[in-house]
C-alpha cells in the first residue's frame, strides 16, 4: 500500500525491464497456513499461500508474488514488476549514461558518493534468492563498497588521486579507465568529538526481525565505539515523536543508560517521520558547537505515512539545518516496504551517507570499522572532473554516477551542491571508452582528474589538477589487482541493472575476473559468491 505522504515518489518512477522469471516453487513449502491478499493493479484480489515463510516479509512477499505470477494469478499490470518492486520496495530509475564524443564534450563532471546501500541492499536480495530490481542497482555504490589501495595524499589537497586505463576483457576495441579518490584515514583517538541523535522508526512496519531488532543491535555497536567526549540522544517516532533519551555522555555509566534506552524500543503505530526529523534537529541545534560533529541518524525503513509536512518541506528542513552545519545519514533496514529513494534523498540534503544494513556484520563495518570516516567529514561539496584527451580518445561513458551529474559549467559554481567525503573515505569511477586511431598507437595519458572541494566549515573552494601518470596498459592482466576487481564490480553491477553495453557480457567471464583479483579479502570473495548466485537465478552457464 503506497504512503500517501510520499505518493509524489511513485508518480515519477520511471517503468521498469522484466526481470527474469524465478522457478522459486522447488525451495519452498507452500503448504497452506494463511492467505495473504494483495491487489494485482486492475482491482482484482488473489489469495496466495504461505506456508512456512511465517510473516509477510520482504522474502515471503517475493516468493508469493512470484507463484502468483508464474500461476498466472496476477494480472498483467505486475507482470513485468521486478520481485521487490511489486512487494512494495521503492527505488528510482537514474537511467543509464550515455557515449559521449570526446570532440563535442571531452569533460565529465560528477558529485563524489561514498554511499553503499545499494551493494548490501543487492546482496540481501541475492542471498535471499531474488533477484535485484534494476533500478536498485547504482554501479557507484557497489564500486565504493571496496576498499583499494592508495598513497598517501600530496600536499596541500586531502586527495590521494589515481587514474589507470587497460583495454576491456569483455569488449574488444573498448578500453576500461579507473579514476579514484581516497582521503588519509583518522585514527579513532584523533577525531572530533561527535554529538549524535539517533532517530528510530518504531512504527507498526519496523516490526519484522531485520527491522527495528537489527537496528537496534546496530545502535548498540555504534554506541560501544562511542567516547567519552561524545553524547546520544535517542528520538523515536511512530504515529507520534518522543524523546527517550536526553544529550547523554558516552562515559561507561552513560554507555549502560544509552544501552537501557535502546533495548526498550518497541515497534508500532503509523510512521510521523518528518515529526520526528523536526524533534531530532532540535536536539542536535543544542549540541552544535564548532570544531565537534553533529549529527542526525535516521534509522528506518523508509515508510513513512503521517506527518506535518510535505516531502519537499522536509527534504528544505534538512538541507538547511545540513547548512547549519547539522548533518545527516540514513540506515536502511528491512525489505517489502523499503523506500530506498527516500532514504538516499534525505542523506543527499543532509550532506551524509545512506547505508543499508542487512546484518550485524554490516552494522560493525558501518559503526566499528568505517565509524570515523561515516561521521567525521574532512571535505565538502566534492566535484571530480575528468578531462579526457580528444587526440586519444574517440568517445567515453561514465559508467553510474547518473543521479550525481553535474553540468560541466558548474564545476567551478559553488552554489552547486555536491558530495561529502570523510576520513578515509574513498571514490572510484569506471569508464568505458573507444580510442582513436593515434590513441591506440602511443603509450601516452589520455586524460587528466581535477578536483574541486570545500573545507569542512569553509566557504571558498579548492580546485587541484592531477595528470595521468604514464598511458594505458598493455594487457587487461597487466593492469593491477585494484583496477581489475574494480572493473568486475562494476561490470556485475551493470549487468544486473540490466546495462545495453552490458547486455551481453558474461557473467562466468566477470565472475573469472574477480576471482582472479580477489585475494585474501573477505569481502571481495563474498563478491565472487554473489556473482556465481547471479547466474543461478538467471540460468546462466559456466559460458554466459
Amino acid at each position: 500500500m503506497r504512503k500517501v505522504l510520499f505518493a509524489v515518489l511513485l508518480a515519477i518512477s520511471c517503468s521498469k525491464p522484466k526481470q527474469p522469471q524465478l522457478d522459486l516453487a522447488e525451495s519452498h513449502d507452500t503448504s497452506v497456513t494463511r492467505e495473504l491478499a494483495a491487489d494485482d493493479g486492475d482491482g482484482a484480489a488473489m489469495s496466495l499461500d504461505e506456508g512456512k515463510m511465517g510473516k509477510a516479509d520482504g522474502w515471503g512477499r517475493q516468493v508469493a508474488i512470484q507463484q502468483a505470477r508464474n500461476a498466472g494469478i496476477l494480472g498483467s499490470s505486475t507482470a513485468d514488476k521486478p520481485l521487490d518492486e511489486a512487494a512494495g520496495d521503492t527505488h528510482k530509475d537514474h537511467g543509464k549514461n550515455p557515449w559521449t564524443e570526446t570532440a563535442k564534450d571531452r569533460l565529465s563532471t560528477f558529485a563524489a558518493d561514498v554511499d553503499t546501500a545499494s551493494y548490501t541492499f543487492a546482496r540481501k536480495q541475492l542471498e535471499s534468492g531474488a533477484m535485484p530490481a534494476h533500478a536498485a542497482v547504482r554501479v557507484e555504490e557497489f564500486v565504493n563498497y571496496f576498499r583499494y589501495a592508495f598513497a598517501p595524499p600530496t600536499a596541500n589537497t586531502p586527495f590521494s588521486v589515481v587514474m589507470e586505463a587497460a583495454p576491456s576483457p569483455l569488449q574488444p576495441g573498448r578500453h576500461i579507465v579507473r579514476v579514484a579518490v581516497a582521503t588519509k584515514p583518522v585514527a579513532a583517538g584523533q577525531r572530533k568529538p561527535a554529538h549524535l541523535v539517533f532517530l528510530v522508526d518504531v512504527s507498526g512496519s519496523m516490526n519484522e526481525p531485520d527491522k527495528l531488532p537489527l537496528a537496534k543491535q546496530a545502535l548498540h555497536v555504534l554506541t560501544s565505539n562511542l567516547r567519552e567526549q561524545d553524547t546520544v540522544s535517542l528520538v523515536t517516532y511512530a504515529g507520534s515523536t518522543r524523546v527517550v533519551l536526553e544529550p547523554t555522555s558516552a562515559t561507561p555509566a552513560g554507555k549502560t543508560t544509552i544501552d537501557r534506552a535502546i533495548e526498550a524500543l518497541a515497534a508500532g503505530g503509523s510512521t510521523a517521520m518528518a515529526s520526528g526529523i523536526d524533534l531530532a534537529y532540535a536536539r542536535a541545534v543544542k549540541q552544535l558547537h564548532a570544531d565537534h560533529i553533529s549529527r542526525v541518524v535516521v534509522l528506518s525503513d523508509g515508510d513513512a505515512n503521517v506527518g506535518a509536512h510535505t516531502h519537499d518541506e522536509m527534504l528544505h528542513l534538512i538541507e538547511g539545518r545540513a547548512k547549519e552545519g547539522v548533518t545527516l545519514s540514513t540506515i536502511g533496514f528491512g525489505t517489502g516496504n523499503y523506500n530506498d529513494e527516500l532514504m538516499e534523498q534525505l542523506a543527499d540534503k543532509g550532506n551524509g551517507n545512506n547505508f543499508y544494513v542487512d546484518s550485524l556484520e554490516q552494522a560493525k563495518r558501518v559503526f566499528t570499522e568505517d565509524l570515523t570516516a561515516n561521521i567525521e567529514v574532512v571535505a565538502k561539496d566534492v566535484k571530480l572532473q575528468v578531462d579526457f584527451d580528444p587526440a586519444f580518445v574517440a568517445r567515453y561513458r561514465l559508467v553510474g554516477y547518473e543521479n550525481r551529474d553535474i553540468r560541466d559549467a558548474d564545476f567551478r559554481n559553488d552554489k552547486v551542491d555536491a558530495g561529502e567525503v570523510g576520513a578515509g573515505h574513498q571514490v572510484t569511477a569506471l569508464y568505458e571508452v573507444e580510442l582513436t586511431a593515434k590513441g591506440k598507437q602511443a603509450n601516452a595519458p589520455i586524460g587528466a582528474i581535477r578536483t574541486r572541494h570545500k573545507a569542512p566549515a569553509g566557504t571558498q573552494a579548492i580546485e587541484t589538477a592531477f595528470p595521468m601518470i604514464g598511458g594505458p596498459a598493455a594487457t587487461f592482466a597487466a593492469a593491477s589487482a585494484d583496477f581489475r576487481f574494480a572493473f568486475a564490480v562494476a561490470a556485475f553491477a551493470d549487468v544486473l541493472r540490466g546495462g545495453q553495453d552490458a547486455e551481453h557480457w558474461s557473467l562466468a567471464a566477470i565472475r573469472d575476473i574477480a576471482k582472479s583479483a580477489a585475494g585474501k579479502s573477505a569481502d571481495r570473495t563474498q563478491l565472487v559468491t554473489l556473482i556465481e548466485r547471479a547466474m543461478q537465478l538467471t540460468g546462466r552457464t559456466a559460458s554466459r
